[in-house]
Order: C-alpha cells, then sequence, then structure tokens
C-alpha cells in the first residue's frame, strides 16, 4: 500500500514532468490552445472522425517536434513566429473531450478567444474547412460536450469536411471509417491548408482566417 508521503512525491514528479512540456519562455508569445479531436487508439487511426489529430499531426511534423505524454492527452508545443501552439490531442475520446479542454484551458489560464477547436463535419465536402468564432455543436458529440465543460458554445472552431456519401443510418459507420484511396491521396494537400489556416488564425486572427480559407 501507497503510502501518504509516496503520494505525495509522485504528484510533485507529475506536475513538474507537465510543466517540461509546457514552457513559458517568452512573456511576449502569444499563447495558443489548439485542440485536435479524436478517439485514440490504433482501431481509429485514419478514420474520418480522427480528421483533428490529422491536422494536429500535420502541424507537428511540418514544425518537426513530436507530442508528449500529458494530463488528458498528448501536447506537442509549436512556435510560428510570436505566437506559441499548445497541439492537444485529447486521451479521453471524443464524447469526453470538454474534461481535457476545461483541464488546459484552467491550468495555462487561457483566454476563450485563444481557443481554437479542430473538428471533422459530415456537413462539408471532403477537405473543405469553415472558421467560426462560435456556433452550436450540430450533433458533434465532442463539441458538444466542450460546451458543456466550458459552459459556453462562443469558443471557435475549425471544421473539416469528410462528406457525407453514407445511406440513411450511416452515420457512425461512414466517421469510423477511412478515407477511401483516392481521397486519400489528396489529404496531405488538404491537411496542408487546414494547418495553415490554423496558424493563421493565431497569428491575424479569426475574420482573417474566414476570409482566406472559408471555401
Amino acid at each position: 500500500m501507497m503510502t501518504k508521503k509516496m503520494i505525495e512525491l509522485i504528484k510533485r514528479l507529475f506536475c513538474k514532468e507537465e510543466s517540461r512540456i509546457v514552457s513559458k519562455d517568452d512573456d511576449n508569445m502569444k499563447r495558443f490552445l489548439i485542440v485536435c479531436l479524436g478517439n485514440i487508439g490504433p482501431e481509429y487511426e485514419g478514420t474520418r472522425h480522427n480528421a483533428g489529430f490529422m491536422v494536429g499531426d500535420a502541424i507537428a511534423e511540418e514544425a518537426g517536434v513530436a507530442f508528449k505524454s500529458c494530463r488528458y492527452g498528448d501536447m506537442a508545443i509549436v512556435k510560428v513566429k510570436n505566437c506559441e501552439l499548445l497541439l492537444l490531442k485529447p486521451s479521453t475520446f471524443m464524447n469526453l473531450s470538454g474534461v481535457a479542454v476545461r483541464f488546459w484551458m484552467n491550468k495555462e489560464k487561457m483566454p476563450l478567444e485563444n481557443l481554437l477547436v479542430i473538428v471533422d463535419d459530415i456537413s462539408l465536402p471532403f477537405g473543405s474547412i469553415r472558421i467560426r468564432e462560435k456556433g452550436s455543436d450540430a450533433g458533434h458529440n465532442g463539441l458538444k460536450n466542450i460546451a458543456e465543460q466550458l459552459g459556453t458554445q462562443n469558443y471557435a472552431r475549425l471544421k473539416f469536411g469528410v462528406g457525407n456519401d453514407f445511406p440513411k443510418g450511416g452515420q457512425i459507420d461512414f466517421v469510423l471509417g477511412k478515407f477511401p484511396p483516392e481521397e486519400q491521396k489528396q489529404l496531405p494537400e488538404k491537411l496542408k491548408k487546414a494547418s495553415d489556416a490554423v496558424k493563421a488564425f493565431c497569428l491575424s486572427g479569426a475574420g482573417f482566417a474566414m476570409t482566406h480559407y472559408n471555401r
């Protein structure tokens, strides 16, 4: 049985590890929490519902940084000019994404306007992007839980279109299915566009990003 002293030691070590993941080397940097939604586990890799994870991976790969395990997920820190992007891939599964978002928003004292959630969207054609400063969850369980945990829907989101070529009642199988070969060939280009949109949001604001990438 663990003693109280041992538990406190583990807590201190855990907190030190988190502090190494999230650094604050420059107080002049604008900091953003970029939440990339998806489901963990090999069975979900490459699925449409993991489009948020894919965009986060693309941003981190382009910057040459790796994700590290942290509380409620994996995180990578990318610096773009005067901005620091905290890329978070929650490990809570889609339906509880808000738990991870609320924890890191509170821990990093992140203002709501510096939060951007990346999510898949079946109402948009494959690869299309829509950035919104606020809005409803539109039936997406990840967005729904985030709104419940934050107590508001007034947070920015980037929607990555995955199409809706499925029969009535086939939505779940569709979003948990993988992109077909012809779309997989186009994914790198589409993910690059989404990555650029995220950076534009951080560097120039939501209005600029919406004007230049909402197509």
